[in-house]
């Protein structure tokens, strides 16, 4: 299995290029989409070169979910926190995203690893941004703390129109997550995988990993929820996060691995559908070639071996020569 990376490869291609190559002056107008419906927008004007202006527009908030100003709570400050003076948040965004930066590509560090560092944080906005209200409670967990004002069930968004859910506590936080899927092969798949996966973290090797457990319905502490929030075809997936999951560097990683859990199995999902339908192609080849070999020799090419050609006969014909 793969861990998906924080960093989206190619706004970190494109920065890496960008900045050995600023005084040529290229223009740069690029749209993409990734994972979970996360859009980009990247532009450099020939006119101020030096000038970078990302835009991200995130998934589509479910009604559960809060966002302040366009954002999840604490993004701002995870922002200017990240990226320093080097970066500048401008109000409003771009039509049609959530938030455009303006990266001023003159100031980034001039020693080659740190420019690189910089750049690679620069690329792992989505993480910065979707991963902010994550990072607020967990890292009130590693203090055995619970921030204040924080409602006893907290809705992330992580797909559009959909979210998982936290439950904070000082001394640990449950997340819990719907698992939706639109095609029924992949939910079969999806079921079976994610029980495959509880029974993995029983395993000896993986007793400091966090508790996991799956169910068809979901936790009692949600039960409050509209129903429509809690729609979920494969069974619902809970982890349990102590502090020592989250302590040092072990929270930025933790972090990640929650807010793209549903992309994490969605990705093995269908690669396992993958691996099967070339499995099955693989042996219908094999069939074929099999009945290819069976076919039996036109019979006016069968020759003896002193290379005469011989007429296979009937049962009725045999019967008639043995009288003859």
């Amino acid at each position: 299995m793969i861990l998906l990376q924080s960093h989206s490869r190619f706004l970190l291609q494109t920065l890496l290029n960008r900045a050995q190559n600023i005084e040529k002056g290229v223009e740069l107008d690029h749209h993409w989409v990734e994972f979970d419906d996360v859009r980009y927008h990247i532009q450099v004007s020939m006119k101020n070169p030096h000038i970078l202006l990302l835009s991200v527009s995130l998934p589509t908030p479910s009604s559960e979910t809060i966002f302040v100003c366009g954002l999840p709570f604490g993004a701002i400050e995870a922002i200017k926190a990240t990226y320093g003076g080097i970066v500048q948040i401008l109000d409003p965004p771009k039509d049609g995203f959530n938030l455009t930066l303006k990266i001023n590509l003159s100031k980034i560090p001039a020693n080659q690893e740190q420019r690189h560092a910089f750049l690679v944080k620069v690329a792992s906005v989505r993480e910065v941004v979707l991963g902010a209200p994550l990072r607020v409670i967990l890292k009130h967990l590693a203090s055995r703390t619970v921030a204040p004002d924080m409602d006893p069930v907290v809705a992330l968004v992580h797909r559009p129109k959909e979210s998982f859910f936290l439950l904070p506590q000082a001394d640990k936080v449950t997340v819990v997550y719907p698992m939706r899927f639109n095609d029924s092969i992949d939910m079969v798949l999806a079921t079976s995988f994610l029980q495959e996966f509880v029974e993995a973290r029983r395993t000896a090797g993986l007793s400091n990993t966090p508790p996991c457990s799956w169910s068809h319905t979901p936790p009692l502490e949600l039960k409050e929820l509209p129903a429509d929030a809690l729609s979920a075809n494969a069974g619902f997936v809970s982890f349990v996060i102590f502090p020592r999951h989250v302590e040092g560097p072990k929270l930025d990683r933790t972090v990640w691995s929650l807010s793209t859990f549903h992309a994490y199995v969605s990705y093995h999902v269908k690669c396992s559908e993958g691996f099967m339908h070339t499995r099955m192609r693989r042996r219908v080849e094999t069939l074929i070639q099999a009945l290819d070999r069976a076919k039996p020799e036109p019979e006016d090419s069968k020759k003896t071996s002193n290379n005469r050609s011989f007429k296979r006969l009937s049962l009725k014909d045999s019967r008639v020569n043995s009288f003859s």
